[in-house]
Formats: C-alpha cells, sequence, structure tokens
C-alpha cells in the first residue's frame, strides 16, 4: 500500500530533497515539505499527514518542541527521528513523546525506506481498522433503518388491514405511502369495472389524505395497470407527459396493486421540491410491499362492504317478516338476536287471545266478497294495532279471527294485565266502530287464558311461523267459542295472577278437549283500579 502522505520537517534543503526525490517519490508515497518546525506544525494539523520524518535540531521550534506540541494537541501521527551520529542518548526521552523510530545521519536510502515501512505499518492497520469501523457503523446504520422502516411498513400494513371502512382505508394508504417513501405527494388509483378511478389524493399542503371519485386521466397509471410493471419518473419525464402543467414534479413513481394476478389499482409517490431526490429502487421496494398490504385490505373491504349489505337486505327482509307479527317497538330489540330465525323453541308462561267477529258468518251471505274483506281488513287493523300498542305479538288471521299472545319473544312481567287490558280496548274501539256502522255493526267475542306454553319458530326452514303451542292455547280458543257478541272470557289463572285488578263474575266451568277436568271460567267486565 503506498499513497500515503508524508511530511518531512527538515531545515536543511538538501535534506529534504534528497528524501522526497529519491526515496518518497519513487515509492509512490506523496511528500509534503516544511523548513523548520513551525511551519511543520501549521502542515500537520492542516493535512494530518500519516507521517512525519522530523529533524531533532531546527531554528524556531527544534524537533524536540514539534513532538511536545503533537503530544499537547492530541495530533497523533507516527514520527521518525532525525539525528546525527551521538545523539542516541535522547532515544528513550523521544520515544517516550511518541516517536516511532529514528534513523542517525547520514543514513541510506534503504535505510529510510525500511523506518518508513515500519512505521506505517500500524498507520495502515489503524486506517484499515478505522475504516472497517465506519463501515460496521454504516452497515448498522444501515440495518437500524431498514429494521425501522420494516416495523413501520408492519405496524401501517397492521392498522390498514385492519381497517373496513372504504373511505377510511383509502385515505390511511395513501398517507402510509408518503410517510415510508418520505415523498410530498400521493395518490391512489382503483380499477372499477372498465375505468380507472382517482379515489384518494395527499398533496404537499395537506395535512390529510382526501376521498376523490374521479375518472383517472393520469396516462401512466393506466399504463401500469396494463402491464402491471412499476413506473419511475424523472422531471425531464415528467415533463414530456404533461406539458401543459403548471406545476411539474422533480420525481414520481407508480407501482402496481395486485390480488392474485390481477391489477386491482395503483399507488403513486411524487417530490414536489425543485432537484428534490428521486425515488430509489427502494422506495419501489417499500411501496410494493404497502401495496401488498393495501390491495389485500381493499379487498376485505369491499368484501365486508357486501356482506354488510346482504346483511342489511336479509335485516330488511326479517323486519319486514316481523313487523307483521310484532309491535315496531319489539322487532328492533328480536332483529339483534342470532337466533330470531332458527326453528326451535323454549317453555315460557303466556298469556294468549282470542278474538273472533260474531255474526260473520250471516253479514258475509248478504254482502259481496269485496265488501267482506275489506270489512275484515278494518275490524283486524284494529286489533292488530291494540295489540301492538301494548307490544304483544299477533300470531295470526284464522278466518274471522285474531289470535295474540303476550311475554314473548320479550320477556313482560306484566303480560296477563296487557293481555286483559288489549281484550277491554279491543272491545271499546268496536263499540266505536260499530256506532258509527249502524245495521252493519259486528262485536268480537273474545278468550283470555295464562299458562305453559312452547314458544318459537313452528314449520320448515323455507316456510315457518313464530307462534305459541300448548293447552293453554286450546283453553283460550275454546273460551273465545263459548263468548257471546261482545263478551270476554277469562280463565281461573287470569284471575288468580291479577286478583283485585279485574272485575269478575264467575260463569260456571268449560270442558276443553284433551283435558281432565273443566277449567273455571270468568266474565271480564273491566278493571277495578284503573290507577293501579
Amino acid at each position: 500500500m503506498a499513497g500515503e502522505l508524508i511530511l518531512v520537517v527538515d531545515d536543511s534543503k538538501e535534506n529534504r530533497e534528497f528524501i522526497t526525490e529519491y526515496i518518497l517519490k519513487p515509492n509512490n508515497y506523496r511528500p509534503v515539505e516544511a523548513r523548520d518546525g513551525v511551519e511543520g506544525m501549521a502542515i500537520a494539523r492542516r493535512d494530518q499527514p500519516d507521517l512525519i520524518l522530523l529533524d531533532l535540531q531546527m531554528p524556531h521550534l527544534d524537533g524536540m518542541g514539534v513532538l511536545e506540541a503533537l503530544r499537547r494537541e492530541n495530533l497523533n501521527m507516527p514520527v521518525i527521528l532525525m539525528t546525527f551520529h551521538g545523539s542516541e542518548e535522547i532515544a528513550v526521552d523521544v520515544f517516550r513523546m511518541g516517536v516511532r523510530d529514528y534513523v542517525k545521519k547520514p543514513y541510506t536510502q534503504e535505510e529510510m525506506l525500511n523506518a518508513i515501512e515500519t512505521s506505517l505499518t500500524e498507520t495502515r492497520l489503524r486506517k484499515e481498522k478505522e475504516a472497517l469501523t465506519t463501515r460496521l457503523l454504516n452497515a448498522n446504520r444501515e440495518l437500524h433503518s431498514r429494521i425501522k422502516e420494516l416495523n413501520a411498513l408492519y405496524s401501517i400494513g397492521k392498522s390498514v388491514t385492519a381497517l373496513l371502512d372504504l373511505a377510511q382505508l383509502m385515505a390511511r394508504i395513501v398517507e402510509a405511502a408518503t410517510v415510508v417513501t418520505s415523498a410530498e405527494q400521493g395518490y391512489l388509483f382503483l380499477v372499477e369495472g372498465a375505468s380507472l378511478v382517482l379515489r384518494a389524493v395527499k398533496e404537499r399542503a395537506d395535512q390529510h389524505a382526501r376521498i376523490a371519485a374521479e375518472i383517472s386521466q393520469d396516462r401512466v397509471a393506466e399504463r401500469v395497470v396494463q402491464t402491471g410493471q412499476p413506473v419511475s419518473l424523472t422531471a425531464q419525464d415528467i415533463a414530456r407527459l404533461r406539458p401543459k402543467s403548471a406545476e411539474i414534479p422533480s420525481a414520481a413513481m407508480y407501482v402496481p396493486m395486485y390480488v392474485s394476478s390481477r391489477v386491482v389499482g395503483v399507488i403513486a409517490i411524487e417530490n414536489m421540491t425543485p432537484n428534490g431526490r428521486a425515488f430509489s429502487d427502494h422506495d419501489g421496494a417499500l411501496l410494493s410491499a404497502l401495496g401488498d398490504y393495501a390491495s389485500i385490505a381493499i379487498e376485505n373491504a369491499r368484501n365486508f362492504a357486501e356482506v354488510q349489505s346482504s346483511r342489511e337486505r336479509e335485516l330488511g327482509s326479517m323486519r319486514a317478516a316481523f313487523e307483521r307479527y310484532l309491535s315496531p317497538n319489539v322487532v328492533e330489540r328480536v332483529l339483534r338476536n342470532d337466533d330470531a330465525m332458527r326453528l326451535g323453541g323454549q317453555r315460557r308462561e303466556v298469556t294468549v287471545l282470542f278474538a273472533d267477529i260474531c255474526g260473520y258468518t250471516t253479514f258475509s251471505e248478504h254482502t259481496t266478497p269485496e265488501n267482506v274483506v275489506d270489512v275484515l281488513n278494518r275490524y283486524f287493523e284494529v286489533a292488530a294495532d291494540i295489540v301492538f300498542e301494548r307490544s304483544g305479538t299477533l300470531d295470526k288471521f284464522q278466518g274471522d279471527a285474531v289470535m295474540a299472545f303476550f311475554n314473548a319473544p320479550e320477556p313482560q312481567d306484566d303480560h296477563a294485565f296487557r293481555a286483559v287490558d288489549a281484550a277491554l280496548a279491543l272491545q271499546h274501539a268496536v263499540n266505536i266502530m260499530n256506532a258509527e256502522r249502524g245495521p252493519d255493526a259486528l262485536t268480537f267475542g273474545i278468550g283470555v287464558a295464562l299458562g305453559e306454553a312452547i314458544v318459537g319458530n313452528v314449520g320448515t326452514p323455507r316456510a315457518m311461523n313464530y307462534t305459541v303451542v300448548g293447552d293453554v292455547v286450546n283453553l283460550a280458543k275454546r273460551l273465545q267459542e263459548h263468548a257471546e257478541p261482545g263478551q270476554i272470557l277469562v280463565d281461573s289463572s287470569v284471575v288468580d295472577r291479577l286478583g283485585d285488578l279485574l272485575e269478575v263474575e264467575r260463569l260456571g266451568e268449560v270442558t276443553v278437549k284433551g283435558r281432565r277436568a273443566p277449567a273455571a271460567v270468568y266474565r271480564l267486565y273491566g278493571l277495578a283500579a284503573t290507577d293501579a
């Protein structure tokens, strides 16, 4: 290894020239000369030579003075001291001051060259060590930088893939693209049908990305979609593509986004600062990695949106179905239960109400079918409204009869009271209607019973009915059949539950099919304590 800078400090011109012309230059060293110690120190400070050849005896500042100055200023340069014969006694002192070697004048070329090579060996090793240390530090810094980038990319990717709101997701992708590449502007294009649409933009002056919905006019983005290859552009490239643009970016990069082998979009970044840095292959790799995260996240968000839309349609169908049976304030609570549309049921205490239109057969014989349907609908509408107002469940219409029940699907501690109140309200509403109808007036016979039943969906997955099944249903139906026009008949369970709240009269007993013992029957007149 040669090419080291060697400072020759000697007051003898002949000696300096001899060393420079016959030793240093022929061996490819770079010589620099100083006439005395003062000049030598100035050069040592300025040029930081690899080796100093120092004469001991000089005017102004001798060799010992130079050694002291080097030591004082922490200029750790190897020194070879040049002395005359007879000065050996100072060798110990100068070695203590950092001298690597000394030669006695007169010396030969070979002697001086050997001393130089020996002294430079340590310098060369030190430089190699410093170079290796520098490379290691740079590598560590580069590795640390890459780790930070990967951690940032992982964190961004994790947050991006967790987003399901498509608008928020697109904005986050553009912001992430500018962060990982230190770009000033960012864009997100998505392939939608046969078009490429600009969906999100972050310009240099924007603090956050904004959502867009514009058909793309960017030819480079369209080319990236067609070829599936990334593109990096300089200011000159962009100027040719955008000759009429008021502001030309100094650099741009476009990267495709893939799902499987299909390009679903493009991420683009730009630097606007004049003479700004060009984007590197490393920027492209980071952007491609982000594009992988982004394409997966966008696909997930789209799938989630489709599932949500499908679920909304399904809920709409369920809502329409349930609103035929339940009061509107109960429907939403039922729909929050995922088991609402499954077959099966559970045992529960309920109060069942049957209301049948009395005189319907005679009425239907003397009028048109259209009029019959119209009248039925008006009476049934009144009955449905009354049941729904008390959060009851409308089970079914059977010919000219209505069936409803209480305490399902939502629990109701006062279900017996609600059913009785509904029966009284129905008779009252019918009386008002009949006052307006005159001779065509109809009325209800009503039966109300309380007991345990199975409540749930009965039927098949394709055709089911939310209903109650059990002896209490049969009992309520039988009470309704025994009720005269305008009467409300209730069983003993209702009376036992509500007690003094009711104004009732015991009528006797009724035999119910399937029951061994007859059931006690009461006629309901009203509520004894309305404020309760």
